[in-house]
C-alpha cells in the first residue's frame, strides 16, 4: 500500500504543516512512523485529514466532525477504488460513492468533493466553492520526475498523463522512454520514441535514444540509422559519436569507427 510523506501531503491536500499537526494532535489521524521517525500517512489518512479540516472551516462542531471521521475512516478503502470516490454532504448527512454504491457517515453541511487517479493513487481535492483545475502537462512531468527514484510504475503513469495532456512535451516522451528502458519493456519504449518523433520532430537527444534501445534490441542497422540521424541534428553529441564508434567496429566498419572515437575524444578531451 502506498504511503505519502509530509510533504507529499502538504502538496496533495494543500494544507499548511502546522494544520496537518493540529489535526493530528487532535486525534484525527494516527499515522505511522517511517525512516527517522518521520510521518507516513495512507490514502485514508489523506481523505480524513481533508475531510476534518474542512468540516472545521466550515465551523462544524468539533464532536461533529469526530463522528464524522471515525465513521469515514470505519468504511473507507485502504486504497483508491478503480471507480473513484466522491464524498458529499446530503442535508445532514455524508453520503459516500463508490462506484454504483452509496453509503453514509455522519457529518455536517459541508459539500466536500475528492477526485483521484487510481493508476498512481494520487489524490486531488475541490470543494463546493469551486473547483481547481487539472493538474497540467507541466504538473504532472513534474510528478514524474519526482517519483523516478521511488516509485518507477508510478512515474510512468504520471509521464503517460503528461504526454496526454500535451502530446509535444519532448522531456516527458524522453524520460518515459527511458525508464521503459531501464526496465526491459523494449517494445513500448520503442513505441513511445516512435510517437515522439511523430509530434515533436526528429530531435537529436530522442533518436540517440532510440539507437541507444535499437542497439539494445540488437537491431544493429537501424540503431546506426538513428544515430547518423542524431548526429545530422547535433553534431556535438559525444556520447552518440562513441556509441557509434563501437557499432561501426561491429558491423565491420572500422574507419568509421576510427572516425567517430576521434571525435569523441576531440569534443570530451580525452586522448
Amino acid at each position: 500500500m502506498h504511503q505519502y510523506g509530509v510533504r507529499e501531503v502538504e502538496k496533495l491536500l494543500q494544507l499548511p504543516r502546522s494544520t496537518i499537526r493540529a489535526l493530528i494532535e487532535a486525534g484525527f489521524v494516527s499515522p505511522a512512523r517511517g525512516p527517522r521517525k518521520a510521518w507516513r500517512f495512507s490514502f485514508q489518512d489523506l481523505i480524513v485529514l481533508r475531510t476534518a479540516q474542512a468540516l472545521a472551516a466550515a465551523k462544524v462542531p468539533p464532536k461533529r466532525i469526530t463522528r464524522s471521521v471515525k465513521e469515514l475512516r470505519r468504511h473507507l478503502p485502504q486504497s483508491m477504488p478503480l471507480s473513484g470516490l466522491s464524498i458529499c454532504a446530503v442535508a445532514d448527512r455524508v453520503v459516500v460513492k463508490e462506484g454504483h454504491s452509496r453509503w453514509q457517515a455522519e457529518s455536517g453541511q459541508y459539500l466536500l468533493a475528492f477526485e483521484g487517479d487510481p493508476a498512481d493513487g494520487s489524490l486531488s481535492v475541490i470543494e463546493s466553492k469551486g473547483a481547481e483545475p487539472a493538474p497540467s502537462a507541466a504538473d504532472w512531468f513534474d510528478r514524474g520526475v519526482a517519483l523516478e527514484s521511488k516509485d518507477a510504475e508510478a512515474a510512468l503513469q504520471a509521464y503517460e498523463h503528461a504526454i496526454a495532456a500535451d502530446p509535444t512535451l519532448l522531456d516527458a516522451h524522453l524520460n518515459l522512454g527511458s525508464l521503459l528502458h531501464e526496465a526491459g519493456r523494449f517494445a513500448k519504449a520503442e513505441r513511445v520514441y516512435r510517437d515522439a518523433m511523430a509530434a515533436c520532430g526528429n530531435d537529436a537527444v530522442l533518436l540517440y535514444n532510440l539507437g541507444v534501445l535499437l542497439d539494445d534490441m540488437d537491431r544493429k542497422p537501424e540503431a546506426l540509422q538513428a544515430y547518423e540521424a542524431a548526429l545530422r541534428g547535433n553534431a556535438a553529441l559525444a556520447d552518440c559519436h562513441y556509441n557509434l564508434a563501437l557499432l561501426c567496429q561491429e558491423l565491420k566498419k572500422p574507419k568509421d569507427a576510427i572516425r567517430h572515437m576521434a571525435q569523441y575524444r576531440r569534443l570530451t578531451g580525452r586522448h
